[in-house]
């Protein structure tokens, strides 16, 4: 099974980025789709982008499509999130996760069995 750790949030103004990295120790990065999650004060966890294992394929919500980007690096086990263009509402936080599954991915919580332990990113002028 795969332990994830996240790093990068913090404290950013309005319209400004931030990167978030997702480091993965164990095994199973090679049939692992990673996902990003996150959930803010009294609200559900939502789901907010995910990626195959090979890279070739990404999905996004609607709500960050356009402003946020998901790659992974498979030689160095590390998965990223790109936040452009951050909005007070994207306010919350984040979570890596990891689905065992060879092809495509999906941005449901129970499709992923492996957590990391959160990275708060907060987005206030």
């Amino acid at each position: 099974q795969l332990q994830l750790v996240e790093s990068g949030g913090g404290l950013v103004q309005p319209g400004g980025s931030l990167r978030l990295s997702c480091a993965a120790s164990g095994f199973g990065w090679d049939t692992n789709a990673i996902g990003w999650f996150r959930q803010a004060p009294g609200k559900e966890r939502e789901g907010v982008s995910c990626i195959t294992v090979s890279g070739d394929y990404t999905k996004y919500a609607d709500s960050v499509k356009g402003r946020f980007t998901i790659s992974r690096d498979n030689t160095q086990y590390m998965a990223n999130l790109q936040m452009n263009s951050l909005r007070p509402e994207d306010t919350a936080v984040y979570y890596c996760a990891a689905a065992q599954r060879y092809f495509g991915c999906v941005i449901n919580s129970t499709d992923f069995g492996s957590w990391g332990q959160g990275t708060q990113v907060t987005v206030s002028s």
